[in-house]
């Protein structure tokens, strides 16, 4: 504020006196160049109360058009006012009569160049209140896809649950009641692994990976050799990221939907190539359906869709089942 009252007081005083530049004394030139410092400092702080209740009044970015409308002519007419009420206090200070319509045509520049110095605060101002708005309006999509992925997760892991109870019931059905309470343990193992996960909505490559082999471990229980996973993940990988749960569901429903037998055993490839995760598995339909939730792949879609513009692909070849997962990296997920 300061340096904008005395650059329009220079001005002011350059336009109409030019006290420096004729050949007057540095004492008379300082008198005369007070003169535009006083009339400078009252326009801008008359002004600059105008612009500030004015935001006060109409704050929203959407009130733009109206505040700057109101404003200009409200602080025209103000500058008017200002102009004849200094002169008044001038002219009973020093003692100097200024001719009310000399003045007026001095008002006129002075306006214009008062209206572009409060133009540049409004611009500031306006800046601010975009990217404000701007922020809240990302921050709003944030909640909003943050809340579509906790709704996808929360169907995830009832998802496993139901398969789970599928699996316990077909052990007790087959196996001893000492088998059915060693694969309850093991579970809660897993379960524990889905809790410590919390609400992350992408989780490192090494985790779920140590996730699903406790999953084929538990599933190992029940087909034996029947089941056979073979892990092909290169060191440097680990560490890359992808949605929670998303390995572990691609392996259930291999074995959810495939004839698993040791005289017919299920083979699972789980690969990294570049940055993409491949679950493959030869297609070999059960001849009865499996109780289902349809919402397995089209879950793990959803996620990523929301995180990523990177596709999941699930495609058949040469009679195997392909999904594949892109890699990503944990400062994708939604904060």
């Amino acid at each position: 504020m300061v340096l904008g009252i005395l650059v329009l007081s220079f001005t002011m005083d350059l336009l109409f006196n030019n006290s420096f530049g004729r050949n007057l004394s540095l004492i008379n030139a300082v008198i005369g160049w007070s003169i535009s410092l006083f009339f400078s400092t009252f326009y801008w702080l008359v002004t600059r109360g105008v612009l500030i209740q004015f935001r006060q009044l109409f704050p929203k970015l959407k009130d733009s058009f109206k505040r700057i409308s109101l404003f200009t002519i409200v602080c025209i007419s103000s500058l008017f006012l200002v102009n004849y009420v200094g002169t008044l206090i001038l002219s009973q200070a020093i003692g100097v009569n200024f001719d009310p319509k000399s003045d007026f045509e001095y008002v006129l520049p002075i306006i214009f160049v008062s209206l572009m110095t409060m133009a540049i605060y409004e611009a500031i101002y306006f800046y601010i209140k975009l990217r404000q708005s701007i922020r809240e309006e990302e921050q709003a999509k944030q909640a909003i896809v943050q809340a579509q992925l906790d709704a996808l997760r929360n169907q995830a892991q009832p998802h496993f649950f139901f398969n789970t109870l599928n699996t316990l019931r077909d052990i007790i059905d087959q196996n001893t009641k000492e088998e059915a309470k060693e694969f309850v343990d093991k579970i809660s193992d897993v379960y524990r692994f889905i809790l410590e996960s919390g609400n992350a909505n992408l989780i490192e490559v090494k985790d779920e990976i140590k996730f699903a082999k406790s999953y084929i471990h538990i599933q190992s229980e029940r087909f034996g050799s029947g089941l056979q996973v073979e892990w092909n993940i290169p060191e440097e990988k680990l560490t890359r990221a992808i949605v929670p749960m998303s390995l572990q569901i691609l392996l259930e429903n291999a074995i959810k939907h495939n004839i698993v037998s040791p005289s017919n055993p299920l083979k699972i490839k789980v690969n990294i190539i570049d940055d993409k995760l491949q679950v493959i598995n030869k297609i070999k339909p059960k001849s009865t359906m499996v109780p289902s939730t349809k919402m397995g792949i089209s879950n793990i879609k959803k996620r990523y869709a929301l995180i990523t513009e990177k596709e999941v692909l699930a495609e058949t070849r040469n009679d195997h089942f392909v999904v594949t997962l892109p890699l990503l990296t944990l400062k994708s997920a939604v904060r």
